[in-house]
């Protein structure tokens, strides 16, 4: 796209890890309490698109990139057997991509960033012990039931992920105004589709991996969660001092961050009461 062999093209912002580390902030990592809608709130209101302009520029990247799509928290991944402490993680060969390979390997992982159409045959063949991918829509179509029956759920490595539309930057600016806004607003109108489609068909492949694939779901123990925030401040701390744009996005999105979270949690009702009193062993939905 930014050769301009391609007009536009459509991703994820953290496959260009390797080109600039910075990139992963819009997407690995736990956003500082920040969940992936919130942190496009930081992106469009808070600095984060001109501090992405920039980002690009400094790679030579002619690109004008638009991140949308704010995806759900994903899962820690597919394993052999359910991973009941931080003990468990450690020599497993895994698989997962951009600054989450960091918090990984710091983990005592042996990780590899293969890319998703390699990693169920790669588990297949006793090449990866574990993977990540994205979540229950996608990890089933890709064939990860076949083989794993364990997936553990919740994680801060990918908390806040972004899809990405991007366009050659020559030739979106030679668009009309009119053109550019209505590219923009139908960027915007697919990020809203796409974040209540993926309710909708997420929640129905998450029963049926357990009803039809017999996918045992297990919740990710609270001291690896723990370890994943200690690690990506070490990691983020390190990059930050290896590059200035590292630093100047952190300190963007820790600033936002700080006001729109406490905001959420004073305000926002928890949310679990609610479902216990609904859908808990004492649930009365069904008398409803």
């Amino acid at each position: 796209v930014s050769k301009g062999t391609l007009d536009g093209g459509h991703g994820v912002l953290v496959y260009h890890y390797g080109k600039q580390t910075a990139l992963a902030l819009w997407g690995s990592g736990p956003a500082y309490a920040m969940d992936a809608n919130m942190l496009l709130a930081w992106h469009k209101y808070g600095g984060g698109k001109e501090l992405l302009a920039k980002l690009y520029a400094s790679i030579g990247a002619n690109v004008q990139s638009f991140p949308y799509g704010p995806m759900p928290t994903q899962p820690l991944g597919w394993f052999k057997k359910p991973v009941t402490k931080l003990e468990d993680m450690k020599g497993l060969k895994y698989r997962t991509v951009g600054i989450s390979i960091d918090i990984f390997t710091g983990m005592g992982l042996a990780v590899n960033a293969l890319p998703g159409g390699e990693i169920v045959s790669a588990m297949d063949r006793g090449l990866l012990d574990a993977a990540e991918f994205n979540n229950a829509s996608s990890d089933r179509v890709l064939g990860f039931p076949d083989v794993s029956k364990v997936c553990m759920l919740q994680s801060y490595h990918q908390n806040a992920e972004q899809f990405e539309i991007m366009f050659n930057k020559t030739k979106f600016d030679a668009l009309p105004d009119k053109m550019k806004a209505i590219i923009s607003n139908a960027v915007e109108a697919g990020s809203a589709e796409m974040s209540w489609k993926a309710i909708d068909r997420y929640s129905q492949d998450y029963v049926e991996l357990q009803s039809k694939d017999k996918v045992r779901f297990y919740k990710t123990p609270d001291a690896i969660l723990k370890r994943q925030l200690e690690l990506y401040d070490e990691v983020a701390k390190k990059k930050a001092a290896e590059n200035p744009l590292f630093a100047e996005i952190l300190k963007s999105q820790l600033a936002f961050a700080k006001r729109a979270t406490r905001w959420e949690q004073d305000t926002v009702v928890n949310r679990k009461m609610a479902f216990d009193h609904y859908w808990g062993p004492n649930g009365v939905a069904a008398k409803l």
